[in-house]
């Protein structure tokens, strides 16, 4: 018996809705999990070349990794660092901005005959609450951050094993489908791993470049804490669409908190703009390209989604698990539609219409 459309329709989405349930519930075992999958995909090829070399592949895992934990290490101790003086400075700051605000306002309504009290009262409880929420902020981030520390230190675990187990791991995924599906399986796992390897290491340049033209485009500029911000814009332009926002914001409240001419923030926004066209046009093109291409709605989508569902960590990981996801529905026949649809390879509009149009004279 065939269901009809809105049965299968109904179905689907009640599917959807159980599975982002269940990926909400388990966020504590799965992120961290996933993670470790890419994470030992990216080191599978250093493990494979030290197994080369005659080294015991147990050996070559715990090479491997201590080289990720030493970069992370030297990376994570920099930045901590460095934040902690921002954060040091955080009420200064604070108090800086809302003064700027106060003599724009005054500004403002002296050219326009507006009463500012009320707004500036406004303000004076923000800023307040600015203080207060970074003083809670800074409590709430220890006790997560010791929630998540022990959660990471399940990740070498989790990845030292799937190195181990690979071989085990993939003849599972193979026998999971029958022999005429085999070939078409080890193009999937292929490919998959490909794509991640060529995302996440072409993420990471891509995030270094950023960085060190943020940082420049900063210190010529003479924003303090240039090197903090430049990384953390870095950081946050990983995050398709949104994060690039939020990281030009970051350096203009600070120019607009510490230097005397609001010009300089116009300075920012030109300059992160035009590093914006590069990576855009040059860095991403040649470097983080991969052979699968999302569209850009689903791609915000997506990253909303993440960030619903598993918090920042979500944001990161949502393109990289679109991408899987479509390269499967591209390999399988009846999911190939919403592979099609997953892409960003625009149908031509004016073939479309002559063919509706020759529908409509044949009296389809």
């Amino acid at each position: 018996m065939k269901l009809p459309f809105f049965a299968k329709a109904a179905i689907f989405f009640v599917g959807i809705y159980a599975l982002l349930s269940m990926l909400y519930i388990s966020r504590t075992i799965v992120v961290p999990l996933i993670f470790a999958i890419i994470i030992a995909i990216v080191l599978h090829p250093v493990v494979d070349f030290l197994v080369r070399k005659k080294f015991n592949r147990v050996l070559a895992i715990i090479i491997a990794m201590l080289l990720v934990f030493v970069i992370l290490a030297a990376f994570g101790g920099f930045f901590v660092s460095q934040a902690g003086r921002f954060g040091e400075s955080w009420p200064v700051l604070v108090e800086k901005f809302t003064g700027s605000l106060n003599q724009a306002v005054a500004s403002i309504s002296s050219y326009f005959d507006l009463n500012p009290q009320k707004f500036q009262a406004w303000l004076a409880k923000t800023q307040g609450e600015l203080v207060n929420t970074g003083t809670a902020a800074i409590g709430r981030t220890l006790v997560a951050l010791g929630n998540w520390i022990v959660l990471l230190l399940l990740i070498p675990v989790y990845i030292f094993l799937i190195l181990l187990y690979q071989p085990l791991l993939l003849e599972f995924i193979r026998r999971l489908f029958r022999a005429q599906e085999q070939s078409q399986v080890n193009e999937v796992v292929t490919q998959t791993k490909s794509v991640i390897q060529r995302y996440i290491v072409g993420l990471v340049i891509e995030a270094a470049l950023v960085a060190a033209l943020n940082t420049m485009a900063l210190f010529l500029l003479g924003i303090d804490y240039a090197i903090l911000i430049g990384i953390l814009g870095a950081l946050l332009n990983v995050i398709p669409y949104i994060g690039g926002l939020v990281a030009v914001a970051i350096p203009i409240m600070v120019a607009l908190a510490t230097k005397s001419s609001p010009w300089f923030a116009v300075y920012i926004l030109v300059a992160y703009y035009v590093i914006q066209l590069v990576d855009n046009n040059y860095i991403v093109p040649k470097i983080v390209a991969s052979k699968v291409k999302i569209n850009a709605l689903f791609s915000i989508i997506v990253v909303l989604a993440g960030n619903a569902i598993w918090g920042v960590p979500g944001m990161f990981l949502a393109i990289p698990l679109l991408a899987i996801v479509k390269l499967i529905c591209d390999h399988i026949e009846p999911l190939k539609p919403w592979g099609f649809l997953l892409g960003d390879t625009m149908p031509a509009l004016l073939m479309i219409k002559l063919k509706s149009k020759k529908k409509r004279k044949a009296g389809v």
